[in-house]
């Protein structure tokens, strides 16, 4: 397990703790791993919570084109969390649908939203190698940079 230094923090712990609460009672997880997934990331690259909050003000989550900024760069992110149960292992990767992003970051997490792996990917590298390619797997985005 790769410990992400905001694990702790607080509206991201109550996030979690709360879908998990909801997934134990009605057994689906709720849909909250692109929200956490792009605040990790944000941490990640250097964001503050701070910073981060004040950028997102105004944003929707279907903004077209990428997740956030950092210095002068657009991030797009994707993410997987295996529930854990039988059959749930990872085995597809969402596939960036349109390349008005700079860098895109892909994080496997455990169960508990947890990072596991986190992979970086320039968008010219990440075309010239996926463009073409209809699936993705978790095999496919361990070509990029690790990040953790």
């Amino acid at each position: 397990m790769i410990r992400n230094l905001y694990d702790n923090h607080p509206l991201r712990r109550q996030l979690i703790e709360s879908a998990l609460a909801w997934e134990r009672s009605f057994g689906v997880m709720p849909g909250i791993t692109s929200q956490v997934s792009e605040f990790d990331v944000a941490m990640l690259v250097g964001h503050t919570p701070e910073t981060y909050a004040a950028e997102m003000q105004g944003t929707s989550a279907v903004r077209k084109g990428f997740d956030f900024c950092y210095g002068n760069k657009r991030y797009q992110v994707k993410a997987n969390r295996p529930s854990g149960k039988p059959g749930s292992g990872v085995t597809l990767v969402g596939k960036a649908n349109n390349y008005e992003w700079d860098i895109l970051v892909w994080i496997l997490y455990n169960q508990y939203f947890e990072i596991q792996e986190c992979w970086q990917w320039n968008a010219t590298v990440y075309r010239e190698q996926f463009d073409l390619k209809s699936r993705l797997r978790p095999k496919d985005m361990r070509l990029g940079v690790r990040l953790v």
